[in-house]
């Protein structure tokens, strides 16, 4: 019985990143993926994972990534990476989340950093206050930079279903990275891998039994 649905931010609600790293890439002439096989080197205790737990701040982070980058051949700046961090607001997904909260209780749980305005990371306070109408639907918000853990640990994960006061059997959770589902689903819960809107929709649909738009 599915009492709750847990949902990822950026790239779920939000465009993903991966795509502004991408086209970064391209236009300083780096490998495409560069910047994520950096994040995926040492990814327990790498600069963005200490950075997404806030076990350092920004001025470390710029140092600390530049360097793990140039280890890797090619030198980026920390910074440049946190200002592609903020994506653009997926108008559907949001409407999709509003009609499951008229029947479940949501949460986010996002992997974030202490950078930008608010939970989304965004890069002006404009964008912040659309960040912020979206965060606003949810009954909980839960962030790595404020708790000191992130996906794929599996304390996040309980600590979100404590604090919904829903077992994690009976949560469905969507992420755009299949790292961050595996211990939700080694703890019970239904998984969706977000790859587009349409895919994720569908099988959010079949799972809930919603009309979903």
């Amino acid at each position: 019985m599915i009492e709750a649905i847990l949902w990822d931010f950026g790239g779920v609600l939000t465009t993903s990143p991966f795509e502004a790293f991408n086209r970064f890439e391209r236009e300083r002439g780096l490998p495409l993926d560069f910047i994520r096989r950096v994040n995926a080197t040492n990814p327990e205790d790498n600069a963005w994972a200490r950075f997404e737990s806030s076990r350092i701040d920004l001025d470390a982070f710029d140092s600390m990534f530049a360097e793990e980058s140039t280890a890797l051949g090619h030198t980026v700046a920390g910074r440049d990476v946190v200002a592609l961090l903020s994506g653009d607001i997926r108008p559907r997904m949001v409407e999709v989340l509003q009609v499951c909260k008229t029947r479940y209780r949501v949460a986010c749980i996002t992997n974030n950093v202490r950078s930008g305005h608010g939970p989304g990371m965004a890069a002006s306070s404009e964008r912040a206050d659309r960040v912020a109408g979206v965060m606003g639907l949810f009954d909980l918000v839960v962030e790595s930079s404020l708790e000191g853990i992130r996906k794929p640990d599996p304390r996040i994960y309980r600590l979100t279903c404590e604090r919904l006061g829903v077992e994690p059997a009976a949560a469905v959770f969507l992420d755009d990275l299949g790292i961050n589902l595996k211990p939700a689903r080694e703890l019970g819960m239904r998984t969706i891998k977000v790859v587009d809107e349409d895919q994720a929709i569908r099988e959010l649909a079949a799972v809930t039994g919603l009309a979903l738009p």
